[in-house]
């Protein structure tokens, strides 16, 4: 398959299985590497980024790139117009809010609300999911983040993830 007929790097939702990982999944595809295009599954969550995999998942030869469905990268956004999080309209978020876009393991958008106290920001652990037709309400914030200094005993992940706006 030649080269430009493959995705970009970066986080979907599998809408069929590919290479082993059952539809409706979160991964991060990676279109170039050792020993090829693969997928990466998040292993666990971290101030509600996913962090995937070390080890991905070679996609096959006949590998469909429509079997991938984009998301926006996790990251801290502002809100551009009202939106509820479902029919229910169980949670309210309202234009100019602050807010963390995240997902689950299905690759279902949770959206989180940074909460300003005595202390600073604090980032909650639990938000809403919402639909993805209001993920188009969201535009995406340019925050600094550090440096992401690794803890002792914690295994180096580098398979280039995106940089920019998105918080570590």
């Amino acid at each position: 398959m030649p080269p430009a007929a493959l995705p970009p790097c970066g986080v979907y939702r599998t809408k069929t299985a590919v290479a082993g990982i059952e539809a409706g999944r979160l991964v991060y595809f990676h279109n170039h590497g050792d020993p090829g295009p693969g997928l990466y599954p998040p292993e666990s969550w971290a101030q509600n980024r996913a962090k995937f995999s070390e080890r991905g998942q070679t996609v096959p030869a006949d590998f469909d790139p429509k079997s991938l469905e984009p998301l926006p990268p996790e990251g801290f956004y502002r809100v551009t117009k009202d939106f509820f999080c479902c029919e229910k309209k169980c949670a309210k978020f309202e234009t100019d809010m602050f807010v963390q876009l995240g997902f689950n393991g299905a690759g279902r958008a949770l959206v989180f609300v940074p909460q300003l106290g005595g202390v600073g920001l604090a980032i909650p652990d639990r938000g809403s999911i919402v639909d993805d037709n209001v993920l188009k309400h969201l535009v995406p914030l340019k925050v600094s983040q550090n440096g992401g200094e690794q803890k002792s005993g914690e295994p180096e992940i580098n398979i280039s993830l995106p940089r920019g706006f998105n918080i570590h």
